[in-house]
């Protein structure tokens, strides 16, 4: 698809702005607090679009569209949907715990509540699956659909995104990231919705569209499906949802930003229920994909490049363009911004340098961040393989390492009052291995009931170790002063009103 010199204009002119005001509201980070989390003043409408456009990028336009115009149509929306409902609930339940103890990252909350041995694994585990699985596949995704609507390279498209993502989360850290988000999670939702409405007149309205898609415009999927059963939703997705939305450092990081629990809570609704417009903005673009150019598609993950390099006109295509490259740098800003905290705050301060500077804390910051993009330029190009089975299965399968023994230690944390640091140790140690074990010996079980196994077994390996040695007394954790408040009542509606809008899509498209 070719550009047009406005189109071209309006491509800079996007991330011009994008760049100018995030450079500006984030030009005086001078310590760890401001350079990691905002200096803890986020306000909710920026909380809510910062999860928003950290959470979609082109792993759910490439991917999630990808198994749209797949087996799975509708029903990929389960991911989005049940998040929905997940983050709400994490709303009311884990986020005030974790702004009262007023922490930088997941695995600092584990060394309050176990030990540092438990804080060290976690902080490990989380940084290698962001820059071997996270930030690979976001800035091979990004770079593939820039190849697929552009022609652009597949090398010279990746480094592109990484480049424009690295300027300014090394300079201003999350609250550059924070603002650059207000634009750009506001253009590839707009984007999105332009799409699916060009995609529906293509389709010659929703009554066609419905009647060519109706054994695919379904939410529940039969239990011997191969990529998406309904047991494998019920099983083991609850397991993802709550480390993704309630103990995933690169979602979490902006609600640890909040300058309230008012704005951290209203600004994780918000986010749940921005995330209900992902069934059309993506998913059912990438079905229109297949309905109008299947014989276009080389593979599934090619069907929403496919349908705006055919439907988008000239004009739009600049904003098309600079919101699909909007939403991976994004995210890959986000996951970098994240994976540099931890590896700052949990690694370097905590067990190489306790008493460094905030100015060395921040530079550190700054130097993982460069590092981890070339890493993850270089090794983006490997996905390029058919074989892995698209690019949204590749991300979901392989955090399986990491979601049952970080969501275990987290929840018996709270529920077993004496389990003790051996209990955690163990459980993050033995969640990766059960899972790798249940990959191994059970190939044809749905990888999220592998999750529920592995997570289900980790839970027993706490259990029976707190029996046999438990603490003496329960850990007494910190506590901010300023976040003992109570959740408001406008809080409590908005989030009962997104549970009831995700009910009534199941109710429609059961």
């Amino acid at each position: 698809m070719n550009l047009a010199v406005f189109d071209i204009v309006v491509f800079l002119a996007f991330f011009a702005v994008v760049l100018a005001v995030s450079l500006f509201q984030s030009r005086r980070e001078a310590n760890s607090e401001d350079y990691f989390l905002a200096g803890r003043g986020l306000p909710w409408p920026l909380i809510g679009l910062s999860v928003v456009a950290a959470n979609i990028s082109t792993e759910q336009f490439v991917g999630m569209a990808g198994q749209g115009a797949g087996s799975v149509g509708l029903a990929v929306s389960n991911w989005q949907l049940v998040g929905s409902v997940g983050i709400v609930l994490i709303a009311f339940t884990l986020l005030p715990r974790f702004l009262r103890a007023g922490i930088y990252t997941m695995p600092e909350y584990l060394e309050y509540r176990y030990n540092a041995a438990a804080r060290a694994i976690m902080a490990v585990m989380t940084a290698a699956i962001y820059v071997a699985v996270l930030l690979t596949a976001v800035l091979y995704s990004g770079g593939l659909t820039l190849r697929t609507i552009f022609g652009l390279n597949l090398h010279a498209g990746v480094w592109m995104i990484g480049a424009i993502a690295a300027l300014y989360t090394v300079w201003g850290g999350l609250k550059a990231v924070a603002w650059a988000d207000l634009f750009q999670g506001l253009g590839l939702l707009i984007s999105g919705l332009l799409t699916f409405a060009l995609g529906l007149r293509a389709c010659g309205g929703w009554t066609s569209f419905a009647t060519a898609n109706a054994d695919q415009l379904h939410m529940i999927l039969p239990a011997d499906h191969p990529d998406l059963p309904w047991t494998g939703v019920a099983a083991g997705m609850w397991i993802v949802i709550i480390y993704y939305t309630g103990l995933n450092q690169f979602i979490v990081q902006r609600n640890l930003a909040a300058k309230s629990l008012r704005d951290g809570q209203l600004g994780v609704i918000f986010a749940g229920a921005l995330w209900l417009l992902v069934p059309f903005a993506i998913v059912m673009p990438g079905m229109m994909s297949r309905q109008l150019y299947a014989s276009e598609l080389p593979t599934p993950d090619a069907a929403f490049p496919t349908l705006i390099k055919n439907l988008v006109p000239c004009g739009m295509r600049g904003f098309t363009f600079a919101a699909l490259a909007g939403a991976v740098v994004s995210s890959l800003a986000s996951m970098l911004n994240s994976a540099s905290a931890i590896v700052t705050m949990d690694i370097y301060q905590r067990m190489i340098h306790r008493s460094a500077p905030q100015t060395r804390l921040v530079w550190i910051g700054r130097l993982t961040t460069g590092v981890f993009v070339v890493l993850g330029c270089l090794l983006a190009p490997a996905l390029d393989d058919p074989d892995l089975g698209g690019v949204f299965q590749f991300i979901q399968q392989f955090q399986g390492y990491i979601w049952p023994g970080v969501v275990a230690v987290f929840l018996l944390g709270f529920v077993l009052k004496r389990a003790p640091p051996a209990a955690a140790v163990a459980a993050l140690l033995a969640g990766p291995v059960f899972y790798g074990l249940f990959q191994q010996w059970t190939p044809g079980v749905h990888f999220l009931i592998q999750v529920l196994f592995s997570f289900v077994l980790a839970c027993l390996v706490m259990v029976v170790i707190t029996l046999i040695k438990p603490l003496e007394a329960p850990r007494r954790l910190p506590e901010r002063a300023e976040m003992r408040q109570a959740t408001e009542p406008i809080v409590k509606l908005m989030g009962a009103l997104v549970i009831a809008a995700v009910a009534l899509f199941y109710f429609l498209f059961r």
